[in-house]
């Protein structure tokens, strides 16, 4: 057979043989002129993503990366129905509906109360605090007050998203720094911030950076106080992206969530611990009261009216069907399990690292995430990115190291996330290829001013 040459011939013997971006350059600048074949497609895409990281090495993200073949099913089934067309799709209205209210549940609210399904915990703190906003501005015009300066009261711990919806939304950022030593933040770092101004307080229960909660209690006493002798009622919001699935089963009896009278709302990570694919969130308040009601929307939509208290609009159904499947297929016995088996393999890598007498961990007999932070001892001629740097390029494996933020912006720490996929084979591997890295690093010193300069230096989402 002659060796095919023109257009046409190549097309052929690509068909018959093989996938004809072998030799030729994919599409990446101009929109394609003519299409292809679903095969090529397929194998196109396919190939682009073989030279990806693995997410099963990847430590940083709190993204849930695997689940159930029966759950992926149900997914791949209904990514064709629109979330938003309640008429059509009523039933997974109300399978949203069974979402939230079990969510109240878990987070002992006191009676029926509403909520929201969003993208991601993104989204629900938006939604929260601009319920939060929208309620002060109404107390403040009672009261015959100004609402021209609000401002919200959180720690340095918090996600971005914090300080976005302050300057999306015209609200007054008073962030309380962190300290060395000391990453999360109590009352008493709280209390000099709070004036009749104060649309609210968020506290983090798990951070991505050291995977401990802020002093909630303490926190949930100081505003009761504060409301008792100086007349101001000012609601805590509980950022619980990471920890709203993970507190309920690994510390049931920490108090945390609506058990405390001054937390009005919590927003959860479905595609966290919540263990579904992104993007789900969740946005529950205590009493339907605490949902602003000039934030929901009367929408008449393909000829129903619906109540919509969202910032997305169209969206698809499948992560809420996913998440309603995990919850009825693990319940409160298959979560606690999952999670304490996560828990376990923490500690045993903590265990491994202390063993090697190069590394410190931070806070690890509080409570916390399932994860390990950590930090070299001691006086090397490497660094905790130089770490993370070797034992990405040596074993693949991604495993963060960052600054903290201010004011505790001296200190570099580096984080393992240990999720269900991570068996206790995994950890052992770990360890030892943490361990060859430094001895790497031992022999070689830290890494090149060009390699440090394509270090990720964030602390992951």
């Amino acid at each position: 057979m002659a060796t095919p040459t023109t257009p046409h011939e190549l097309d052929a013997a690509a068909a018959l043989y093989g996938n004809r971006f072998i030799t030729q350059e994919v599409p990446s600048r101009e929109f394609p002129t003519t299409g292809m074949s679903a095969v090529d497609a397929m194998r196109l895409v396919a190939e682009d993503l073989a030279i990806e990281g693995d997410p099963a090495r990847n430590l940083a993200t709190f993204v849930t990366t695997w689940m159930e073949p029966e759950a992926q099913r149900i997914i791949a089934t209904n990514l064709h129905r629109n979330f938003i067309d309640h008429a059509e799709y009523p039933r997974t209205a109300e399978i949203e509906q069974r979402c939230i209210r079990m969510l109240a549940d878990l987070f002992h609210a006191p009676g029926p109360t509403t909520g929201a399904r969003t993208q991601g915990s993104s989204e629900a703190i938006m939604l929260g605090a601009l319920s939060l906003k929208w309620n002060w501005r109404t107390r403040r015009q009672q009261e015959g007050g100004s609402v021209e300066s609000p401002n919200l009261v959180f720690g340095g711990d918090v996600h971005v998203v914090w300080e976005k919806f302050c300057r999306y939304f015209d609200v007054e950022p008073r962030i309380v720094p962190l300290q060395p030593g000391k990453y999360t933040i109590g009352p008493e770092d709280v209390e000099a911030h709070i004036d009749e101004n104060t649309i609210g307080v968020a506290a983090v229960l798990g951070t991505t950076f050291t995977g401990h909660k802020d002093d909630i209690v303490g926190i949930n006493d100081l505003l009761l106080r504060i409301k008792q002798e100086r007349g101001l009622d000012v609601p805590l919001h509980i950022d619980g992206a990471s920890g709203g699935f993970v507190w309920p089963f690994l510390y049931p009896d920490s108090p945390w969530d609506f058990r405390l009278e001054q937390v009005r709302s919590i927003n959860v990570s479905g595609h966290k611990f919540g263990l579904v694919y992104p993007g789900i969130g969740w946005l529950v308040f205590r009493e339907k009261s605490d949902l602003a009601p000039d934030l929901v929307f009367e929408e008449n939509y393909l000829g129903k009216t619906d109540a919509t208290f969202t910032l997305n609009f169209s969206t698809g159904s499948s992560m809420v069907l996913a998440q309603y499947y995990n919850f009825v297929r693990f319940g409160r016995q298959g979560y606690t399990y999952i999670m304490r088996n996560m828990e376990e393999n923490a500690r045993m890598l903590g265990d491994l690292l202390e063993k090697m007498g190069r590394f410190e961990l931070i806070g690890r007999d509080e409570e916390q995430l399932p994860l390990v932070a950590f930090r070299l001892t001691g006086v090397q001629d490497y660094n905790e990115f130089d770490v993370a740097w070797q034992l990405s390029a040596e074993r693949g494996w991604m495993v963060p190291a960052y600054t903290l933020p201010p004011d505790a912006q001296d200190v570099t720490i580096m984080r393992a996330l240990v999720k269900e996929t991570m068996s206790r084979e995994h950890v052992d591997t770990l360890a030892r290829d943490i361990e060859e890295a430094c001895k790497t690093l031992d022999a070689k010193g830290g890494a090149h001013e060009s390699e440090r300069a394509k270090m990720k230096t964030g602390s992951g989402h």
